[in-house]
């Protein structure tokens, strides 16, 4: 990196928005100019990573909702933010997504832990700026809809249920079409234990009675997949 000029790679699959990032920007107030790389799709951004190098890019912009490559396995901006942490572990991420979901939200900061999350409907143009400046330099930077989802539940002991792993970990396979009678199979539980947990779950989700379908929609009505 040039002193005073950054390397910025934007991905989002609307070059608007993507401009309009460039834009705001430019305004700030460190006397920072930038070289931009940007990407439409998780295909062009992975091209792009495959040629980069460790010092590539000091900042990515990530949007999660973006066209998949499939042939890669990799579906969304999580997938990929999963990548750039593996080969460029000095590069400043920050997520900027139109989900709200809390539980999505927390998985977002304890699998990923960006150093900015920031949902879009959130900030006005001179929130992003003010918090790229924050970000930049080394704080991490959460928006109002962020903090206050990830505080609410923590702050509830109930949660405590949703976000033990193996439990979260039974939804997914649950999502994924796996018999209940298959889940020990991948999991290091026996059928009891995984039956216990599919009850505490249930309960959470104020499921009476209910089948394995239920427990998915009420998971994916609360942003768990």
């Amino acid at each position: 990196m040039e002193e005073n000029k950054l390397n910025i790679f934007m991905i989002d699959d609307h070059p608007m928005i993507i401009e309009g990032y460039k834009s705001i920007l430019s305004f700030n107030e460190m006397g920072l100019t930038f070289n931009y790389t940007t990407a439409f799709s998780c295909k062009e951004a992975y091209q792009v990573l495959q040629k980069s190098t460790i010092s590539t890019f000091d900042v990515v912009f990530l949007d999660l909702s973006l066209p998949p490559y499939e042939e890669e396995k990799i579906l969304s901006g999580e997938d990929l933010a999963a990548i750039i942490k593996q080969k460029l572990p000095e590069t400043k991420i920050i997520i900027l997504t139109s989900h709200a979901e809390a539980f999505m939200l927390y998985d977002l900061k304890k699998k990923i832990k960006p150093n900015g999350l920031l949902v879009k409907s959130d900030f006005s143009a001179e929130e992003l700026l003010s918090a790229f400046e924050h970000i930049i330099q080394g704080k991490i930077y959460e928006s109002k809809t962020v903090s206050e989802g990830i505080n609410e539940i923590l702050s509830t002991g109930s949660n405590n249920v949703l976000l033990d792993e193996q439990n979260r970990e039974i939804i997914r396979l649950l999502s994924q079409g796996v018999l209940t009678k298959n889940i020990p199979q991948y999991l290091n539980l026996g059928q009891s234990a995984v039956d216990k947990r599919k009850a505490q779950i249930k309960e959470c989700f104020s499921i009476v009675g209910g089948s394995d379908e239920d427990i998915v929609r009420e998971a994916k009505k609360h942003g768990f997949i």
